[in-house]
């Protein structure tokens, strides 16, 4: 059953005037009770009083840390030439040397190497191989090159590159 529409109004009336709103009867605010103010005792003489407390220096905040601001450090390469579709680990590190880092997930490896454009380029250039071979690369540093249709020269669109199979 539905309850009529003029109920919570008429409801909210009643609460209004039980708190004190306006009276019903003469449409005027509703007496009111004075109370009494709180005494409040005076202050002690002086000569009672506890000495104040030091004056406390406002407190300083350390400054807020932040990252260092990112920068491409020179970089001659050492290691240059082209990596190949299909590489094992150890021709890639004859080619370009010793990755900066590595990284393995899944049977996959990633391989970090200086690009001297760290900062304005995003990122090392990376090799990624998958089974013990190469299948893709990222690269943006002179010397390095990729024969590879990479995912991501600068300007392209990354694609998706399929894993290789045993024996293809």
């Amino acid at each position: 059953m539905r309850t009529p529409s003029f109920v919570p109004v008429t409801m909210l009336i009643w609460a209004v005037a039980a708190c004190g709103g306006t009276d019903e009867e003469a449409g005027t605010p509703a007496e009111t009770v004075q109370q009494p103010a709180p005494e409040v005792a005076a202050p002690p003489p002086a000569s009672e009083q506890e000495p104040a407390p030091a004056e406390q220096a406002p407190v300083q905040q350390a400054p807020r840390q932040t990252a260092a601001a990112a920068y491409d450090e020179p970089w001659t390469p050492e290691f240059t030439g082209t990596v190949d579709p299909g590489m094992s680990y150890d021709a890639v590190v004859g080619v370009w040397g010793e990755p900066v880092a590595e990284r393995s997930a899944d049977g996959r490896q990633y391989l970090y190497f200086r690009n001297g454009c760290e900062a304005s380029c995003g990122t090392f250039d990376v090799v990624f191989l998958e089974n013990g071979a190469v299948v893709d690369a990222i690269v943006r540093g002179p010397g390095h090159t990729y024969s590879g249709a990479s995912s991501s020269p600068p300007g392209q669109e990354a694609v998706a590159t399929l894993p290789m199979t045993a024996g293809g």
